[in-house]
């Protein structure tokens, strides 16, 4: 397939480095809260059930926008888009931050989610317009944004336990308004333009996919409150699946859908997204309870818990600039997405022996290095799979969808684990040994999730030149 070669943008490499910040700073405001966590449930008043809702709430119009925001870049351009994702994403900041109560935390959280969900779909789709044409510079642009999301994840548990040890949990929010700010100031200097093209936003799409996932993750939550079996959960269980299947009923009769459906029959697309989604799932809560572990049981202050957690992202940033891209060339990407997976699984699996009485040497650092070797391992050839098995027409909507999987796993993983390690003791605050019994078995859940995506990569993903970041098509 021929492709017009342009001549290379001289200020592309500076663009990449905003694309990443961006990649960046979306993944690390799911993590950036968690040091914060029990400050903000003291000052708020959340339980410790409803306290995942501040991930949550973030997570769920993040994910379930995506698609939106990957239509809206198509339709209005991706770089329009990627400013005003920057204004969205700063004023759900400001309000985040001023929050004097429950609801008006969670309101403003959802709108940093908004912002985030114009933001992703439409920096990769700039990615691809400075560098599809040259596969070489191609494949160290998406090695250098793929690093990014998993390192923006650990360090803002870093950084989250710098600003709530020396400033004030607000502030874990407003860190996001200078950032946006600068966006908002170098892009129309730095980013390509593009044409927008014509075609109508399925709105009733965007509302039917953030509807289901809003009422599933919500059943989850609240089902150890309510009882699994209880009429509260069932009914809002069955309306979140109701609404996820009106969804996909919608897509397959729809004109101008916002997710064809036909692309998910697309060879490895299905089983990379699957591959993402479960490694989410997995990933999301093990750095959750992590957190709740180093200060709720250990005892450790907000800095030291963020500084315990700093040497993973050290191992991720080494294993996806350096390391991945050459383990790609040599064995190609679905051996290192099964073993990333299964190195995933065992780190969470060595954490569920953590002790109450325990220390970070013996019980926190080596299983948690593992846990994120494993994640670099797996991420970035899955997420290059996802979006090189598309056609090149379709490079866009590939990215929202990959997108949307690892939220949606984020969202339901963490629910999962909550649920889970509120059955086996973590609601006993003060109580080491409870709450140690139910961040175990929120670990254990977790490697279990991360061990059936192994399986499932295994048994899914076919061996196929396309699959390899190299080959990632120009949208």
């Amino acid at each position: 397939m021929s492709q017009t070669q342009a001549p290379p943008n001289p200020r592309r490499w500076a663009a990449l480095a905003l694309i990443a910040l961006a990649q960046f700073m979306v993944i690390m405001d799911t993590s950036i809260i968690g040091v914060a966590l029990p400050e903000m449930r003291t000052d708020l008043g959340f339980s410790q059930e409803n306290l995942s809702w501040v991930f949550n709430a973030y997570v769920v119009a993040f994910g379930g926008l995506l698609l939106l925001g990957g239509r809206l870049s198509d339709l209005f351009g991706a770089k329009r888009l990627f400013s005003v994702g920057w204004a969205v994403l700063g004023a759900g900041s400001l309000a985040a931050g001023l929050a004097d109560e429950v609801w008006v935390e969670l309101a403003g959280r959802a709108v940093q989610g908004v912002g985030a969900a114009l933001i992703a779909p439409s920096a990769l789709t700039l990615l691809m317009m400075l560098f599809g044409n040259n596969p070489k510079e191609l494949t160290k642009a998406f090695a250098l944004y793929g690093a990014a999301a998993p390192a923006g994840g650990t360090a803002g548990v870093f950084l989250g336990g710098v600003i709530t040890e020396y400033a004030s949990w607000p502030w874990v929010f407003y860190v996001n308004i200078p950032v946006a700010i600068l966006a908002l100031v170098v892009t129309p200097a730095l980013m390509p333009d593009a044409a927008a093209r014509r075609g109508s936003v399925d709105v009733l799409g965007a509302i039917l996919a953030t509807g289901g996932l809003a009422a599933t993750v919500y059943a989850v939550v609240r089902a150890p409150e309510t009882g699994w079996a209880s009429a509260e959960t069932l009914l809002v269980l069955a309306a979140g699946v109701a609404l996820i299947a009106v969804f996909l009923a919608v897509q397959a009769r729809k004109s101008e859908p916002l997710m064809p459906l036909r692309i998910l029959r697309t060879p490895n697309l299905a089983g990379a997204n699957l591959a993402q989604l479960l490694m989410a799932a997995a990933w999301i809560p093990m750095w959750f309870f992590l957190n709740l572990y180093l200060q709720q049981v250990l005892g450790l202050g907000a800095f030291a818990s963020g500084s315990a957690l700093l040497p993973m992202t050290v191992a991720i940033m080494i294993m996806m600039i350096l390391l991945a891209p050459r383990l790609i060339a040599r064995f190609g990407p679905n051996p290192l997405i099964v073993a990333g997976l299964a190195a995933l699984a065992a780190g969470m699996v060595w954490l569920s022996f953590a002790r109450p009485d325990g220390n970070y040497w013996v019980d926190v650092l080596p299983a948690s290095l593992l846990a994120a070797i494993g994640m670099a391992l797996a991420f970035i050839p899955s997420l290059g799979t996802a979006i090189s098995s598309a056609r090149p027409e379709e490079g866009g909507l590939a990215s929202g969808i990959v997108n949307t999987s690892y939220q949606i796993g984020s969202a339901l993983g963490l629910a999962a684990m909550t649920a889970l390690a509120a059955a086996h003791g973590s609601r006993e605050l003060g109580d080491p040994s409870a709450l140690t019994d139910g961040f175990s078995a929120a670990f254990l859940g977790a490697a279990g999730v991360a061990a059936a995506g192994a399986l499932l990569a295994l048994v899914t993903l076919r061996k196929t030149p396309e699959a390899a970041p190299e080959s990632v098509p120009a949208s």
